[in-house]
């Protein structure tokens, strides 16, 4: 185990693995002992036995989407009778009822749909600020911005800086699938390309928009595709100005089939296990050294997996999720309220911390 224990001693004393270097463990390395040495980094970096949880709640703008990526099948055409852009009415209510659930934050996503442009989004944030100004917005994300700044002939930034001014908290980060533009070209052809990815992301964390890394793998990617994807990542963090947040945190869960395109039709089945998962979560840790938090997706992997996983390198649960359409739109997902979550970080052997969306505790 030479290599391996060169390798463990560089991650304790801060340094850096390579691509090649988290390849070699990946295939190699037990993953009982990959997660506990993922454990340990988790420990330095977050001392203290305590798990972030929040409350927020997942608003879709619109389901209609030009995109039609194939593995989701939450978007449709205007001409679908189920399509829909949510109302003010619609927002006041669920804004309500998040609030009466003790939560702040609206997870503002959707569909890249071609009748709403830059002056749709900045006029629904003013609003949203002006109604309801306690309520943070963790809106929209990279595919959206890269497609607004087109059709409207306007940089990265200046999308960006409109849509701050009018309200946006964060950026999600959503759309990432896996950085590769082979694996898009399968998956989502008319997303966003990984420079353009990075490109909005760049541009945010040079605002100081606070932003989230995510990764949806276990399709038409190889492990080289999921470890080249978290380099990426670790290269934009290391570029944010000082003092500038950049990635909070980073987030991965496997591709949800049920009914979506890639399996029907691409015969592209998700067959990630539970191992998998935690060894994606694990491997990440040790790669990610300038990302503070990681994420578990209590979501798609569900309660026993996810307790797991907060013993290999995540020190996050995610947000109860008071409302999510397009994870389960294919497949099952686990719900849990306030209560069920802390329950489940306590029995996991930790103490859970309630935090907002920069990842700094509530009371």
């Amino acid at each position: 185990m030479g290599i391996r224990e060169d390798i463990y001693e560089r991650l304790a004393g801060g340094g850096r693995i390579t691509v090649n270097e988290a390849l070699s463990l990946w295939e190699e390395a037990p993953a009982e002992e990959l997660m506990y040495v993922a454990d340990q980094t988790r420990r330095r970096l977050h001392p203290g036995n305590r798990v972030g949880w929040m409350i927020d709640r997942n608003v879709n703008i619109t389901n209609i989407c030009f995109s039609h990526c194939r593995f989701c099948n939450f978007c449709r055409s205007a001409k679908n009778q189920d399509a829909y852009v949510t109302t003010d009415e619609e927002y006041d209510r669920k804004i309500e009822e998040l609030l009466s659930l003790g939560g702040d934050q609206l997870l503002l996503q959707g569909g890249m749909n071609p009748a709403l442009g830059l002056a749709f989004y900045t006029g629904l944030f003013r609003r949203l600020k002006q109604r309801w100004p306690g309520v943070k917005l963790h809106a929209l994300g990279p595919p959206e911005v890269a497609w607004l700044a087109r059709a409207e002939k306007m940089s990265f930034r200046d999308v960006l800086t409109a849509l701050r001014d009018a309200g946006l908290d964060s950026l999600p980060g959503a759309g990432a699938e896996i950085l590769s533009d082979r694996v898009r070209k399968i998956v989502s052809p008319a997303k966003a390309t990984v420079a353009e990815w990075l490109g909005v992301m760049r541009e945010a964390h040079r605002l100081n928009l606070p932003t989230s890394a995510t990764m949806m793998f276990g399709h038409a990617e190889t492990v080289q595709e999921r470890l080249e994807h978290l380099d990426m990542l670790r290269r934009l963090q290391d570029a944010r100005p000082e003092g500038h947040d950049g990635f909070i945190t980073f987030i991965p869960w496997p591709f949800m089939d049920q009914g979506t395109k890639l399996a029907e039709k691409d015969g592209i089945r998700s067959m990630v296990t539970a191992s998998e998962y935690l060894k994606v979560i694990a491997i990440s840790r040790l790669m990610l050294d300038n990302i503070q938090n990681i994420q578990a997706s209590i979501l798609t992997v569900g309660r026993d997996t996810a307790m797991i996983s907060l013993h290999c390198g995540a020190n996050d649960l995610g947000s109860v999720m008071i409302e999510e359409n397009v994870v389960s739109a294919a497949g099952e997902p686990f719900r849990v309220n306030p209560e069920s979550m802390q329950e489940i970080i306590r029995e996991a052997g930790f103490i859970p911390q309630r935090r907002d969306q920069r990842y700094r505790p509530v009371k």
